[in-house]
């Protein structure tokens, strides 16, 4: 059955690439600040989460699904981050959010069973050196979503990807080079670093109807890392 699906920020890296997989069989919209990696045949509609009201753009009347694409990737000490650092974290990871879902509510609310995805990371459930802000700001995602899909059940269906360390332009300066891919890659115990077709296959899955007895969850596209000590 053909959904109408809406990319909050979904551009570049994973969003592109789950569009690129249901814009044959779905109705796709993407709402980002760039239209220079759209997928031929998904409609586009120039959106900034952190100033633009979501409400405002001329979409269909039913949504059926919905990902959530912004975040950061923020890692620093600390001592070396201020209080402003983790508002703005909050503010693209989590407070854009909620916007984004309170303008879209009655769309959703008119679909028969809306499917909500939003991404976490893997260092809201093991403890990173570093990842404070983004650790925060994630588990606050996470906390939300299963709040979220308590209340909104049956009608909806919320749930959250946590991934490690996935090859995307957000993350290029941690796999700018080989030395630094081959470092990252041994760390999990699959020995590689995820892509934006790993994470795409989970989030296509979450959106289908295969995936309609699945709420209020958080799954680690990791590697293994979260769960798997094999050092």
């Amino acid at each position: 059955m053909s959904k109408t699906i809406i990319l909050i920020g979904g551009s570049y890296g994973i969003g592109a690439a789950i569009a690129s997989r249901l814009k044959e069989n779905h109705n796709v919209i993407i709402a980002s600040r760039s239209n220079d990696n759209i997928p031929e045949g998904v409609t586009h509609h120039t959106f900034d989460v952190l100033k633009d009201d979501i409400s405002e753009l001329d979409l269909p009347e039913t949504i059926d699904g919905l990902v959530y694409c912004p975040g950061s990737i923020n890692l620093k000490p600390f001592k070396m981050m201020s209080p402003e650092t983790f508002n703005e974290d909050m503010e693209l990871n989590f407070n854009s959010l909620v916007r984004v879902i309170h303008g879209l509510l009655p769309k959703l609310k008119n679909s028969e069973q809306a499917s909500l995805v939003f991404f976490s990371t893997v260092a809201v459930k093991i403890g990173m050196p570093f990842h404070t802000s983004v650790a925060a700001a994630k588990g606050a995602i996470e906390g939300f979503a299963k709040a979220l899909a308590a209340e909104y059940a049956p009608n909806f269906r919320v749930n959250v990807i946590a991934p490690s360390l996935t090859d995307t332009s957000l993350a290029s300066k941690l796999l700018n080079s080989d030395a630094k891919k081959e470092k990252m890659a041994e760390r999990h115990p699959l020995k590689k670093v995820g892509t934006t077709e790993d994470i795409a296959a989970m989030a296509t899955f979450l959106l289908s109807d295969e995936s309609k007895w699945i709420t209020g969850q958080v799954f680690g596209v990791d590697g293994g890392l979260s769960t798997l000590n094999t050092n």
